[in-house]
């Protein structure tokens, strides 16, 4: 079993607790972001916030998740964390989280690799530094998906990646959302996504059905009527299987990271990868506890500070490049295997 070193409270107990109270415990000093706006190749927008450094400093590049931004408690923790270590990072908004509807009828999606690779490859363009890629949730997917359809394509762009809490297998996690204490989840992301897709209708009438919008209760009903269509897939069966990541994880020749609680309440443990479905350059820590995108440690009132140190440490192996594909691998095992320092 893969080790890990995390630990959660006493105090905090089960999956849906550390996953409803990290969001409490956002920084009270503001984290402050320096907001860029790049346009797409194909007429839109995407809004992505800095934290700011020297300019010869790593830069760390994550990815948010459904409905998130560079607010999100993750991404906070994430920004703290960086500018602590005088490190750079950048928070790419997927299209319409950032405050402001994208022009488009199109938005964002959980297998969305083609928008991770352009922005990625744009960033390659502007940095000498290290560049390395995260991302939490859809926004892992989209980059373990990329990450497998590039190969070793991937690492001339990047030289190490992260992902954390990720819903591997569309399908079934999709399902499980449905279900049970996790419609809480389910209502929450869909009073976003339902007035989001209200005023991309208004913007653009005429692309999917108001109504059955409306009566949708379930991810899968939402992805349905909006998400498949609008994104070139047939439906949700369709648009659910061709976008998991799981079935690139064998193809990874990037070193990467992934971290997923056992207890994760929005990924059953089935859909965790053994290490006969992950390339050699994955490494894999699943934590007994930590819930989805939670990871709170520490006494009362807790913090967030493990899982972005838990990246950071993994990508620190690999700032400098290594001189061989063997260096390489046993680098991730080790990553793997090793205790934080202290």
């Amino acid at each position: 079993m893969p080790y890990s070193d995390y630990r959660a409270p006493v105090w905090l107990p089960g999956g849906n607790p550390q996953t409803l109270y990290a969001p409490c415990l956002k920084p009270r000093d503001p984290v402050i972001y320096r907001r860029q706006r790049w346009d797409t190749p194909d007429g839109d927008f995407i809004d992505l916030d800095w934290v700011d450094g020297p300019e010869d400093s790593p830069l760390v590049v994550l990815f948010h998740g459904l409905e998130g931004s560079a607010r999100s408690h993750y991404a906070l923790a994430m920004a703290r964390e960086l500018s602590g270590r005088g490190w750079r990072g950048v928070f790419p908004h997927f299209r319409g989280c950032s405050g402001e509807p994208n022009r488009h009828p199109r938005a964002y999606h959980s297998g969305d690799s083609t928008e991770i690779d352009w922005i990625l490859r744009r960033l390659r363009l502007q940095t000498g530094a290290p560049l390395f890629a995260a991302g939490v949730s859809l926004g892992g997917n989209a980059l373990l998906k990329w990450l497998g359809e590039q190969q070793v394509a991937a690492g001339k762009v990047v030289q190490a990646a992260g992902a954390a809490s990720v819903p591997l297998d569309l399908t079934v996690c999709g399902d499980c959302l449905g279900q049970g204490f996790n419609r809480i989840y389910t209502w929450h992301f869909l009073r976003s996504l339902k007035r989001k897709s209200l005023q991309k209708l208004e913007q653009h009438p005429g692309i999917f059905d108001r109504d059955v919008l409306l009566r949708a209760r379930t991810l899968r009903q939402f992805d349905d009527v909006v998400t498949a269509p609008l994104h070139g897939f047939r439906d949700t069966d369709d648009y659910w299987r061709q976008a998991s990541s799981k079935p690139w994880l064998a193809y990874i020749a990037v070193p990467t990271l992934f971290v997923s609680a056992r207890n994760d309440p929005f990924v059953p443990e089935r859909v965790l990868p053994t290490p006969r479905e992950i390339s050699e350059y994955v490494a894999l820590d699943h934590p007994e506890q930590g819930g989805h995108a939670g990871f709170v440690a520490g006494p009362f009132p807790g913090h967030l500070r493990w899982l972005p140190s838990r990246l950071i440490r993994f990508f620190e192996a690999y700032r400098h490049p290594l001189q061989s594909a063997a260096q390489v691998q046993w680098t991730v095992r080790n990553a793997a295997a090793s205790p934080s320092p202290g």
